[in-house]
């Protein structure tokens, strides 16, 4: 029997909704037990995917059968409209565009993509009030985003600081987690020696580390060594030249191997790693002295078990700095090309990748380069631009996670008993979302950010660094009331990107109570991150 499904399916879709099914079904139920799904929406930043409609498909699947069950299943479809992904294209088409510019094309960008994925999606038979979807640019939404943020703001949640994060120099902004993929890649890595400049071996022996950045030792400002690890000072030889080099001694064998540099005689001295904590070696080509400090994340598995520490690229280099009040140095601008900062005039606005050749010859000029290697291994890039990712301390706000965990745990065991308690509840199904959230909700060693960066710390990051996002915090001037409660009991975070102190209470209770549309806040330099839209 010939299907003739490519006729049959557009003229059954065409029926559906000229008899208006889907809401002759949501009447046929009204009064009956309610099922909602909320489904976090697709990027409008293009056409429907193979994972796209898989999930949209899927997710029906599920409306559809609760609905067979019975229950009243209506589905409101919505898109997430903000952010990099949209603004990346827009900028990719289009250079040299004002942040108005940006911001309108974006959003003529995802009006244009919404409607296409609705008839798309349309055509693969999901049921839905698609002349009603939530978007997230819609003014009304937005609003209640700013006055669900308010709230963490109210209860003290929210503080400004510096962190190192996942940046994407393709694309200027900060990545998620999920934003970032990784590809295979040969780099150099070096062994420097730093020589020490105080204690025991002052001008007789170097501490030697081992890196597979070069392009961060300008803003290298301490070296981490193990407490508990036994370290030597060892004398080695190579083509009739000598090092004497301070190193892990578990790592020997491997530095020999890696540089072919070979130990000459028993080592001069062994002490475990807090022995040598504090004392201070010269900057292998700046005019300043790094302290070696001990760390438990040092590990033996590679380098020389001295760690090159830059607070301001690295997430547990950043940890260690603030424990020890390090400055947080991070020479490099949005671009990934260094600053003055760096202290390489020659080096100046170049970019950080391409300074890696510079860095090492540099080392090799100043003769503290022990050798150099090239190593493979996977490296991160951003999944938009495909460009290689750094890891860059930026300005942030945060919101702490950590102090919500506790509530958030105690509501979700309250809705799960509430749900064993209804008669047609699935313990099965409430069991296993109660562990998928537990986990999410409990789980170390990563942060609970829209812009997630590498760590430890429960927070959330809630800026971004994108144009096209939902501003906050910049009042207007209008001759309006309310506009001048927020002015007067909120100083913001200046155009000029200078940091001001702002009066949290006023400012949230304000933001809660005003009715006015979020229209009359400005889009400043610095936006509230997209994650605050609910994806799946």
């Amino acid at each position: 029997m010939k299907a003739n499904l490519p006729t049959r399916e557009p003229e059954m879709l065409r029926a559906w909704e000229e008899t208006r099914l889907y809401w002759q079904i949501q009447k046929s139920r009204e009064g009956r037990e309610l099922f909602v799904l909320h489904d976090g929406p697709p990027f409008a930043n293009g056409d429907v995917h193979m994972g796209t409609a898989l999930n949209k498909v899927l997710k029906d699947f599920v409306v559809k059968s609760q609905t067979m069950l019975g229950k009243r299943a209506p589905y409101v479809p919505g898109w997430d409209c903000h952010g990099l992904p949209i603004e990346y294209k827009v900028v990719k088409e289009s250079r040299a565009l004002s942040p108005l510019e940006v911001r309108k094309k974006s959003e003529a960008f995802a009006r244009r993509f919404i409607n296409i994925q609705r008839e798309q999606f349309k055509r693969l038979g999901v049921f839905g009030d698609w002349e009603h979807p939530y978007l997230t640019m819609d003014p009304k939404y937005e609003a209640e985003i700013l006055r669900a943020f308010a709230v963490f703001v109210e209860e003290g949640l929210v503080y400004e600081a510096q962190k190192p994060v996942f940046w994407s120099t393709g694309a200027q902004t900060a990545l998620a987690e999920a934003e970032v993929e990784y590809q295979e890649r040969d780099d150099t890595a070096v062994y420097v020696r730093f020589p020490i400049a105080s204690g025991e071996w002052k001008d007789k022996a170097s501490i030697a580390i081992w890196t597979t950045t070069p392009w961060t030792l300008p803003a290298n400002l301490a070296i981490a060594v193990d407490p508990d690890e036994a370290y030597v000072v060892q004398k080695f030889s190579r083509d009739g030249a000598s090092e004497t080099l301070l190193l892990a001694e578990k790592l020997v064998p491997q530095f020999s191997a890696n540089t072919n540099f070979q130990p000459a005689g028993e080592p001069l001295a062994s002490f475990p790693g807090a022995k040598v904590g504090k004392i201070k070696a010269r900057h292998p080509f700046l005019d300043r002295d790094a302290i070696v400090l001990t760390a438990d994340f040092v590990t033996m598995d590679s380098g020389t078990g001295a760690v090159h520490i830059a607070p301001g690229h690295g997430a547990d280099d950043y940890a260690l700095g603030m424990a020890k009040n390090l400055a947080i140095l991070s020479p490099v601008d949005d671009h990934g090309r260094f600053t003055d900062e760096a202290g390489l005039p020659k080096l100046t606005g170049k970019y950080v990748f391409d300074a890696n050749r510079d860095i090492v010859e540099l080392l090799r000029e100043r003769g503290m380069l022990i050798a150099e290697q090239t190593f493979h291994h996977s490296y991160p890039y951003c999944w938009r631009s495909k460009t290689p990712i750094i890891f860059r301390n930026v300005e942030q706000f945060f919101i702490r996670i950590d102090e919500l965990r506790g509530k958030a745990l105690n509501a979700r065991i309250a809705s799960r008993a509430q749900s064993n308690r209804a008669p047609t509840g699935s313990s099965r199904g409430n069991e296993a979302g109660a562990c998928r959230f537990q986990f999410s909700i409990r789980r170390k060693g990563k942060q609970f950010s829209m812009q997630k960066s590498s760590g430890s710390s429960p927070i959330w990051s809630a800026s971004a660094a994108q144009i096209f996002g939902l501003s906050w915090m910049t009042p207007l001037l209008p001759a309006n009331s309310a506009c001048r409660r927020v002015q007067r009991s909120a100083t913001t975070r200046s155009m000029s990107g200078s940091t001001a102190a702002f009066r949290t209470k006023p400012f949230a209770r304000c933001i809660q109570s005003c009715a006015i549309p979020p229209t009359c806040i400005l889009k400043p330099p610095i936006n509230i991150a997209g994650g605050f839209n609910h994806r799946s």
